[in-house]
């Protein structure tokens, strides 16, 4: 008996360790954090693409200033913003009147110097005549005067006689020396004439010119992106300063996007890179692009002391929007999807 409860001891005191055993396990594993859920993937080789995020604004490829050579009044304005141009359209006009008159008064000029040089030649052709008048008469007053000096060797003339031809011969000599300083003084003459015909002309020249470009006419064909000025308006040409910015034309078939890059990411830019725009007046839209040109020199705002620079430094990254990327967007009502500035 004694020893069937003994028995009885050794198993209750057994299955008490093994259920705290189960105990201590259970709330081990209970204790342990949770494994994380990973994705696992064959090991191969690919490519890493980098990508740098700027923003900017989109602007034409070619945009071209327009402005007037000469100053005036804007008499005729002949388009408006928006308006599609032909190379060598007539935009506007400048009062010409001013300019008309100064290519009179350089035709004038012109004339008055063709005349003096006419009025020069002839007098040259009359001081030659005289010249020849003169050579004949001194070949005979020579003659004269050495049959004298024979003739007062031979006591048979008078003194008066031979101090007359002796005079006459000393006076012929002398006009003829006067014959020929004004031969070279009218060719002098006819010299300047000619420059002053030339001077005359090349003023003429230029003037005609200024009168021409009083038509202001359109370098290339596109549309009239910016337009700054109105008919009556009086401009500053751009001969001899800045001059005044009438008009832009653009040719908004190839548009372009102008970003500015961190110095940090710059060197992570090349030419030829794919490029994804997002543009907002086409929300939930991307449009492809590639960079086609980096700036070399930085932009940089901000303010530099002495020793210090508190700056910003970008680089001007300029991206070509590619044309089938918003083929879709092009309709007959609207042919060019982007406009300068958005």
């Amino acid at each position: 008996m004694a020893k069937s409860n003994r028995n009885n001891t050794i198993i209750i005191v057994l299955l008490a360790v093994i259920v705290a055993l189960v105990g201590f396990l259970i709330w081990r594993n209970k204790s342990k954090p949770k494994g994380e859920k990973v994705a696992i993937e064959k090991a191969e080789k690919r490519t890493i693409t980098e990508k740098v995020s700027a923003s900017g604004k989109v602007f034409p490829q070619t945009e071209v200033k327009i402005s007037s050579d000469v100053s005036g009044e804007i008499v005729e304005l002949l388009v408006e913003e928006g308006d599609s141009v032909v190379n060598g359209q007539l935009l506007a006009r400048i009062d010409p009147d001013a300019y008309q008159s100064q290519v009179e008064r350089g035709v004038a000029g012109v004339n008055t110097a063709k005349a003096q040089g006419a009025n020069a030649r002839s007098q040259i052709e009359q001081f030659k005549a005289q010249k020849q008048q003169i050579e004949a008469q001194l070949i005979n007053a020579r003659e004269i005067h050495e049959r004298n000096v024979k003739l007062k060797q031979e006591g048979v003339i008078a003194e008066a006689d031979f101090q007359q031809s002796l005079s006459n011969l000393k006076a012929l000599e002398a006009n003829l020396r006067a014959a020929e300083a004004n031969i070279r003084a009218a060719e002098e003459s006819a010299r300047a004439a000619k420059f002053q015909v030339e001077s005359s002309e090349a003023t003429l020249k230029e003037l005609r010119t200024s009168l021409r470009r009083t038509d202001i006419f359109a370098p290339m064909s596109g549309i009239v992106s910016r337009l700054n000025v109105e008919e009556g308006e009086r401009v500053v040409g751009t001969i001899q300063m800045t001059g005044t910015e009438m008009m832009r034309i653009a040719n908004l078939n190839a548009m372009e996007v102008r970003v500015e890059v961190s110095e940090n990411d710059i060197p992570r830019v090349t030419f030829g890179d794919e490029v994804e725009i997002e543009v907002d007046a086409y929300l939930d839209r991307i449009f492809r692009g590639k960079v086609t040109q980096i700036a070399n020199s930085s932009t940089s705002t901000g303010t530099t002391t002495a020793l210090t620079s508190d700056q910003v430094t970008n680089f001007e990254v300029r991206i070509n929007i590619e044309q089938e990327s918003y083929q879709d967007l092009i309709t007959a009502s609207k042919p060019y999807p982007f406009r300068p500035g958005m």
